[in-house]
């Protein structure tokens, strides 16, 4: 497999797994560096996360004060932006 971290092809190996995955562990371990690299899905674990609907989480009203010597404006994608003056 691919180490990002050593930029080459290098061996990996299956290190214990703590979780409990067992044969289906997902992580794999670079023999040569140690980085670590995720390679797929244990069993079970697919369709877990709850789907994204694009829209915020909270509505403008629901926002917070800006933190003290900063503006805050809510863009178009409903997300408070902070600026702070710089002197």
């Amino acid at each position: 497999m691919y180490c990002s971290t050593c930029g080459d092809e290098r061996l990996f190996e299956q290190p214990p797994c703590p979780d409990g995955h067992g044969a289906d562990c997902p992580e794999r371990v670079c023999t040569e560096c140690g980085a670590a690299l995720l390679v797929g899905l244990p069993a079970g674990s697919a369709g877990t996360a709850a789907p994204s609907t694009g829209a915020s989480a909270a509505p403008a009203s629901a926002v917070s004060a800006a933190p003290a010597g900063t503006s805050s404006d809510l863009s178009a994608t409903g997300r408070v932006a902070y600026q702070r003056a710089v002197a």
